[in-house]
């Protein structure tokens, strides 16, 4: 088995959609919820991972500048992550597919390489 991340991308009007109402909070918890416990039950959740502050800042380039960031203006942003096992890429992506994000937003799945140090 090998490990995968998954990225969770939404644009901010999604986000706004989805958590908009205390009602639309709790649908979308739901379907969190839910998705999470059958990959916890199929023993696929290696991390749950953790939701990602729309804050931040940029860091690039020979002169190391640091930006505002993410830009949220761009069509979406990583919101989070969690890492699962899975045989191969083919296996992850359908795992990935049951994610309740997909209906309005994507969902990266890489794998994650292991470093010797």
């Amino acid at each position: 088995m090998s490990e995968f991340v998954m990225l969770y991308r939404r644009s901010p009007a999604v986000s706004r959609a989805t958590m908009g109402s205390p009602e639309d909070a709790q649908q979308s918890m739901k379907k969190w919820q839910a998705w999470f416990k059958e990959m916890t039950e199929k023993g696929q959740l290696k991390n749950l991972g953790q939701p990602l502050d729309d804050t931040g800042r940029v860091v690039g380039g020979k002169e190391k500048a640091i930006t505002d960031g993410p830009y949220l203006e761009t069509k979406d942003v990583i919101g989070g992550y969690s890492i699962i096992e899975a045989r191969d890429l083919d296996e992850a992506a359908k795992i990935a597919s049951g994610c309740p994000l997909i209906e309005a937003g994507g969902l990266e799945v890489r794998p994650v390489r292991q470093l010797n140090l």
